[in-house]
């Protein structure tokens, strides 16, 4: 893999950010296997619900991660993704570091869902630590799994023990 470039990790900063990031998704692999569309994607970016960090190199987004802070689901890498002319140089796998600082800063556990059909990434997802702990059969597309992972430092009930309140 060659060295990684010096990125800027941030909030999505405008629309226009977020209409490169939704093209991003909606033109490559996994999402075209997922039938997500722009406008969905769009719609995943924009949400207020959310959190969208963008990596940047010299000011241009080259990548970007959705996460799920709030309601049940706390701390869900919702999406992950890289300009498919940045692939293969780490900056996912830089961004994905990036969320889990930020996840870990209010849970102990970091999910992921990965489809059955990308095994590149399941790969990458268990040499970094995550393990399988379920099956969701034909949840997005029917004929495909998504793959549930999880990485923890411990249970819930412990989270912030010590910590001075």
């Amino acid at each position: 893999m060659a060295s990684v470039p010096k990125l800027e990790i941030e909030r999505l900063r405008d629309h226009e950010e977020a209409r490169i990031c939704a093209r991003f998704m909606a033109d490559s692999e996994p999402w075209l296997t997922l039938a997500r569309s722009y406008e969905v994607s769009l719609g995943l970016i924009t949400d207020p619900t959310r959190e969208v960090y963008v990596a940047r190199k010299e000011g241009r987004p080259v990548g970007f991660v959705i996460l799920v802070v709030t309601g049940a689901f706390v701390g869900y890498v919702q999406s992950i993704a890289v300009d498919p002319e940045w692939r293969g140089r780490g900056i996912g796998t830089r961004i994905l570091a990036f969320a889990e600082e930020r996840i870990l800063q209010m849970s102990p556990n970091v999910f992921v869902c990965v489809s059955s059909f990308n095994p590149d990434a399941l790969r990458l997802y268990r040499r970094l630590g995550y393990e399988i702990v379920g099956e969701l059969p034909d949840y997005i597309v029917r004929g495909h799994s998504e793959i549930l992972m999880r990485k923890t430092t411990g249970p819930l009930a412990e989270f912030g023990e010590g910590d001075d309140a």
